[in-house]
């Protein structure tokens, strides 16, 4: 009896527990459902467009909370009215006959294109920047870039109020890529000022304005800081090395010509070039150079009182050692080892200040005055330091020997235009 009375109640425990459990996953099951169907509902009512639309609007603009006379909106409007974009028109032949599929065809009169004539016609061959620098009397002055201005025929003036003037060059610089134009000053309102390159500092703010691209896009200013005060780079297209400012403001082509200003309005250099790529043609951005003040007001005074810059020369033609072969180096230079730097004479100008002082074919320069000569760049930019009149040391080598010699730099060239040899003259 007590044998069932205990299977009986065991069956009834499993029971419960049977039920239990089948409760509890139908609970659990029923629960699911109902928080999936209730993040469903919220999932599709989030999403879903709603209905209807308020055509009432409403939406508006608001005041500005920045200050827009900030330093750099003062800077720029205080220099605005100076910046220029410089046309450079040049000739080109151009047929008054038709062209023909296979050539010149007949012109509108029925003439064959024997009869047709020739003529030159003005076309723009570049656009660049510029900036007005002097107004005395009823001209006013420009500087620019050399390379702006190279080649033209006839040159115009694009002033910061559209209007379009005629434009004479007073004089131009390849050694430090500088011109000056004159112009009518009967509608120049502002003026630029320099302020010092010398007292500049990496870091600080500065603008660059000008015509990237062209006058479509004149007086664009864009802003960046002075990476380095100095660098040094073949600014002119002599081949000459110089001193110029590296910045991050965007520079494109045609901001050449134009100022790179500070934060007080004054131009600090003239934007002269970009670096684009690297030498394995890598893009490279935000590297851009400005010729300093300082040179740029020594260069433009010279031209404005003499058309040309005037500067020492050797009277020698020369190539750079680097591209003298190791074994000629030894056999017809006869270079001890140590030297791997400098200018090979390759001709002397008789009766120069080279022929002079003794100097010969195959001689090679390593030093002028305290400056370590490494190339024809190299050399001319420490011949340049000098004025005629002065005197100059240089050191060379001559069948593996170190002479000295003393330069009487008597002899003067202009630097207006440029040589397009291989060999380097000066």
């Amino acid at each position: 009896m007590n044998r069932i009375k205990q299977a009986f109640k065991d069956r009834l425990w499993l029971g419960v527990i049977i039920v239990g459990l089948f409760a509890g996953l139908i609970g659990g099951g029923i629960a699911l459902g109902i928080n999936n169907l209730v993040q469903h509902h919220e999932e599709v009512t989030s999403t879903r467009v709603p209905a209807g639309s308020n055509k009432s609007g409403g939406t508006k603009v608001n005041k500005n909370k920045v200050d827009l006379n900030g330093e750099a909106s003062q800077a720029y409007k205080s220099v605005q009215g100076a910046v220029v974009s410089v046309i450079n028109k040049q000739k080109v032949q151009q047929s008054s006959g038709t062209l023909g599929i296979f050539g010149y065809g007949n012109s509108s009169n029925g003439s064959s294109s024997s009869d047709s004539s020739s003529d030159n016609k003005l076309e723009t061959a570049s656009e660049g920047s510029g900036v007005i620098y002097k107004k005395s009397g009823n001209s006013a002055y420009v500087v620019t870039n050399n390379h702006v201005v190279k080649g033209s025929n006839v040159l115009q003036v694009i002033l910061s109020n559209g209007k379009k003037v005629n434009a004479d060059l007073v004089g131009a610089d390849s050694a430090t890529d500088l011109a000056v134009l004159k112009i009518n000053a009967a509608n120049v309102k502002t003026v630029a000022s320099f302020g010092n390159s010398n007292s500049i500092v990496p870091g600080q703010d500065v603008l660059a304005i000008g015509s990237p691209m062209g006058s479509e896009y004149a007086n664009t200013v864009t802003k960046g800081i002075i990476s380095a005060k100095y660098r040094t780079l073949k600014a002119g297209t002599d081949g000459t090395l110089t001193s110029v400012i590296q910045t991050d403001a965007a520079i494109n082509s045609g901001n050449s010509g134009g100022p790179l200003i500070n934060m007080a309005g004054q131009v600090i250099g003239i934007n002269s070039m970009k670096l684009a790529s690297d030498t394995q043609g890598s893009s490279v951005e935000g590297i851009g150079f400005a010729i300093p003040s300082n040179e740029v007001v020594t260069i433009i005074n010279q031209l404005i009182k003499n058309g040309k810059i005037t500067r020492p020369s050797l009277g020698i033609s020369m190539v750079d050692l680097s591209n003298v072969t190791s074994d000629q180096q030894q056999s017809v230079l006869k270079l001890p080892t140590s030297v791997s730097k400098g200018v090979v004479i390759m001709d002397v100008n008789s009766g120069s200040v080279a022929d002079t002082a003794g100097l010969k074919k195959y001689d090679v320069i390593t030093k002028l005055g305290d400056t370590q000569v490494t190339d024809a760049g190299s050399l001319k930019a420490a011949l340049y330091k000098y004025k005629v009149g002065q005197n100059a040391k240089v050191t060379y080598y001559r069948d593996g020997q170190q002479h000295t010699a003393t330069l009487h730099l008597t002899k003067s060239a202009d630097t207006t235009s440029t040589d397009g040899s291989q060999q380097d003259n000066n």
